[in-house]
């Protein structure tokens, strides 16, 4: 039996190129005068990603969708509109029969009797093996549409545009490490499309005389070098040029202890892939962060609303996460968002140390409140990140405090930072162009619940637009660079991330790889400290770090107590510090009482701004001193309760 036939011309495209597809239909058996025919691009409609969404109008001066018989005239396209999408379907009405073994064409791209690239359609710019887009059949012509047709067509890398080097954050002296280097075109995918005398040249300060790097273009797109390591402690950046343009690619910094077991793993706990739905497509989501950004964990972090994410779409993240959380190479979390009462509760991202964990549903009556999902849950098996604590509507103003599940706390995400308010210096506030955005909530901020007491470190989150933040990226919100978290650890596993955002050992920054170190009496990032143990720190904390921009550094706070007790000096270009400091108030003068009323803490941190203004928030370091009737009955064990 006859098949029909579907093919593509050309069969291949560049991502992000402008030009003209047709897409060629034989038909199998007769379709008569009046039958229709309809095109589904599968287009999101996101603009500078998805396909782009042509025009029907046969008199546009560019990018038109038309159709035509074999030396036929143009035949005009009808919009059709479909629940589920924002992207109109294309419907075609034969003009006459079209007889078994005949084509019909769809052309996208230039207008009819037109030619150009400048006029075509611009391809989506995400690279994908066999992209499908859908035709339907109604040889009737009276609504009753078959099973689609399918065309195939592959996206491939465009044009070399960037190199990217993947390093370890963290490594130590003669230990040996491989790094990644990835061929990008202007989108970010991975590319082949060079010129063949292309050739790299790959440099790091005191890098031996006998090692010379010269590197080709891959058919890959991506080249894994092992085996590099570092005769000296320091910082360290793996230097990259194109020997025909003359280009240079230098990697985020890398720094080289003397020695030690710890490593510095990036990635993100709440936030959504600019390219892939992790609901819709929770695959090639997880993988996206994985190959594509280069991250080391990623949580999954939908709403637990059932309109957004149902029993079946949770089943099925929950699946993925499994899978994809692998030892030593990426480690996934299962995690979900829940928004409770305003200011009471506020927005939290839930993460679970362990997996095929339930979706709690605000709307529940087991889980409508934190206190019964607090009291139903082990401890030790779920963190409890609150969120957009100074976005109004969905604040938090820190009244309650539960320190076993609340560890850590957003600082940072793409709609503003959660540190202060913009009146008290805040660089990146919660803000909006017009009436209709979110404008902050002053008790939401993240420095007035230290000064309360509440202990917890840093992370950041990325871009979101679902739920509390849906329409922020059409309205008036204004809008940030994407975060990222940086969590310390000794092993690469779920089980040693998971404990080490509990201990309060991790950082965020606005998105760039910015390496911070920072130190107190030797506790690290969130650490605490009593006077009883040191009695020294009543007269001198000595403070010590260093810093590692990926960007020249504008300027290096450290914070006290919600004031800057001073600002390291950098010069114009400098991109590296170390520091020390010694603060020498006396402890009672700065410090803030506790709530218990048994003694009076500081808190310490450090804010980091570089000159292409991306920033990064060390986790605090406190130092408590408790009163002589109450020391000798209780050691500082840093807990405050509501």
């Amino acid at each position: 039996m006859r098949r029909s036939i579907c093919y593509t011309e050309p069969h291949f495209v560049l991502a992000g190129a402008l030009g003209t597809w047709r897409f060629i239909y034989q038909t199998a058996s007769l379709l008569p005068k009046g039958a229709k025919l309809k095109l589904d691009l599968r287009s999101a409609g996101r603009e500078n990603i998805d396909w782009e969404q042509p025009s029907v109008s046969l008199r546009a001066a560019r990018n038109v969708i038309w159709g035509h018989l074999p030396d036929g005239k143009p035949i005009a396209a009808k919009e059709v509109e479909t629940p589920d999408s924002t992207v109109p379907q294309y419907e075609f009405v034969l003009p006459q029969d079209l007889p078994a073994g005949e084509s019909f064409e769809i052309v996208l791209g230039a207008p009819p009797k037109k030619e150009g690239t400048e006029l075509g359609n611009r391809a989506q710019s995400i690279v994908q093996r066999r992209r499908q887009f859908l035709l339907y059949l109604d040889p009737k012509g009276v609504g009753e549409w078959s099973e689609p047709e399918v065309f195939s067509l592959d996206i491939r890398g465009n044009q070399l545009q960037n190199i990217k080097v993947i390093v370890p954050s963290y490594t130590v002296r003669n230990k040996r490490f491989d790094i990644t280097i990835r061929f990008e075109d202007q989108f970010g995918n991975l590319t082949s499309l060079a010129p063949e005398e292309t050739l790299i040249d790959l440099s790091y300060e005191n890098l031996r005389e006998n090692l010379n790097w010269k590197l080709f273009v891959p058919e890959t797109g991506f080249v894994i070098l092992p085996n590099l390591y570092f005769n000296e402690s320091g910082i360290y950046r793996i230097r990259l040029e194109n020997l025909k343009t003359k280009e240079i690619y230098i990697s985020s910094p890398i720094m080289c202890f003397y020695e030690g077991n710890a490593q510095l793993f990036w990635g993100l706990l709440h936030g959504e892939s600019e390219r892939f739905d992790a609901l819709e497509n929770v695959e090639n989501c997880l993988r996206s962060f994985r190959d594509d950004r280069s991250d080391n964990f990623f949580a999954t972090s939908s709403f637990d609303d059932e309109k957004e994410t149902s029993a079946d779409a949770w089943k099925l993240i929950a699946q993925n996460v499994q899978g994809f959380n692998e030892e030593d190479r990426f480690v996934s979390f299962l995690g979900f968002q829940w928004k409770g009462e305003s200011p009471v509760e506020g927005v939290r991202q839930l993460i679970y140390s362990k997996d095929n964990k339930p979706l709690l549903r605000q709307k529940d009556l087991k889980s409508n409140s934190l206190e019964k999902i607090y009291r139903t849950t082990p401890e030790g098996e779920l963190l409890s990140i609150p969120s957009f604590t100074m976005g109004q509507g969905s604040e938090f103003d820190f009244g309650k405090n539960y320190p076993q599940f609340e560890t850590v706390v957003e600082i940072y995400n793409a709609w503003g930072s959660s540190e202060c308010t913009a009146k008290d210096g805040n660089p990146r506030p919660i803000s909006c162009e017009g009436r209709k955005g979110v404008k902050e909530f002053a008790k939401g901020s993240i420095q007035g619940a230290l000064r309360k007491g509440r202990r917890f470190g840093f992370v950041a989150g990325g871009l979101d637009d679902r739920g509390v933040y849906q329409g922020f990226t059409e309205g008036e919100q204004r809008q940030y660079s994407p975060g990222l978290t940086a969590i310390v650890a000794e092993k690469y596993t779920r089980e040693a991330l998971f404990q080490a955002l509990q201990r309060r050992a991790c950082y965020a920054t606005t998105g760039a790889r910015i390496i911070l170190g920072f130190q107190l009496a030797g506790a690290p990032m969130g650490g605490e400290l009593n006077t009883e143990e040191k009695m020294g720190l009543k007269v001198n904390r000595h403070i010590s770090g260093f810093v590692a921009g990926t960007a020249p550094l504008k300027s290096i706070e450290l914070i006290r107590c919600g004031e800057v007790l001073t600002t390291f000096e950098v010069e114009p270009g400098q991109t590296e510090l170390e520091f020390t400091y010694d603060d020498l108030t006396p402890l009672e003068e700065s410090a803030l009482k506790r709530e218990d009323g048994e003694g009076v803490f500081l808190y310490y941190y450090l804010r980091v701004i570089q000159e292409d203004e991306h920033m990064a928030w060390s986790s605090p370091i406190w130092v408590d001193h408790l009163f002589a009737s109450t020391g000798a009955k209780k050691k500082n064990k840093g807990v405050f309760r509501g």
